[in-house]
């Protein structure tokens, strides 16, 4: 079940609409049906608060005004070490730095100033 503070992706006639933060899980006065408060993650963030059973918080699916809705909760990628990260850098595996010396790439470098490039030509 989706928890405070867990990431969930809600679903619109079964089409990924937003992303939103689940802020507070509390009992309806309803029995078994609770009060789950959302902080949709979009600009204005604003703040929903839904009525639903658990088993739709555990991403059933359910209607509301007649549309299919359901929530999905999203898990964190695993991070794979030895992949490249974002900016394409290899990442440290852990391994002992003895295995491979080190190249010592200062050598092999070249430092290109871009302050005195000269425009392009059209």
């Amino acid at each position: 079940m989706a928890e405070e503070k867990d990431i969930v992706l809600i679903y619109y006639e079964d089409q990924p609409l937003i992303f939103a933060r689940v802020e507070e899980i509390g009992p309806d006065v309803k029995k078994d049906w609770y009060q789950i408060r959302l902080m949709l993650l979009q600009l204005p963030v604003r703040t929903v608060t839904w009525i639903l059973k658990d088993d739709y918080i555990n991403g059933a699916e359910f209607t509301m005004g007649g549309h299919r809705m359901r929530l999905e909760k999203v898990e964190p990628p695993e991070h794979d070490q030895g992949q490249p990260d974002e900016e394409g850098q290899q990442e440290e595996t852990g391994t002992d730095k003895t295995d491979k010396p080190e190249k010592d790439e200062s050598q092999d470098s070249t430092v290109i100033s871009l302050k005195n490039r000269k425009p392009r030509q059209t």
